[in-house]
């Protein structure tokens, strides 16, 4: 499935719910969403791979239901911000991430 298909997806199941309940809530809905997972990485390490990839579900259809209330197609975004190369070093793999001090 494409991106601005699972978009679409969203937005013909729940637009009129995220609608009614509106931009900042849907926000807080994603902040949780992310905090899920967070609590699962942490607590639970890379183990249970079930509840991480719902949770990572989970957080694609709350960025879908805030960009289709922002009115914004996550597809052209995605590609206007990463074009198949590094925006740094203009490679494809990435370049730079060597010089990167990860500590």
């Amino acid at each position: 499935m494409r991106v601005s298909e699972f978009q679409n997806l969203m937005k013909t199941l729940y637009f009129h719910q995220d609608t009614k309940r509106g931009i900042e809530k849907t926000f807080i809905w994603l902040v949780e969403e992310i905090g899920e997972l967070a609590r699962l990485l942490k607590d639970k390490g890379y183990k249970n791979r079930k509840d991480i990839s719902e949770e990572l579900a989970d957080i694609l259809a709350w960025t879908s239901s805030l960009a289709n209330l922002l009115e914004i197609n996550l597809e052209t975004a995605l590609s206007e911000k990463y074009p198949n190369k590094c925006l740094k070093c203009d490679s494809n793999p990435c370049c730079c991430s060597s010089s990167i001090n990860y500590q």
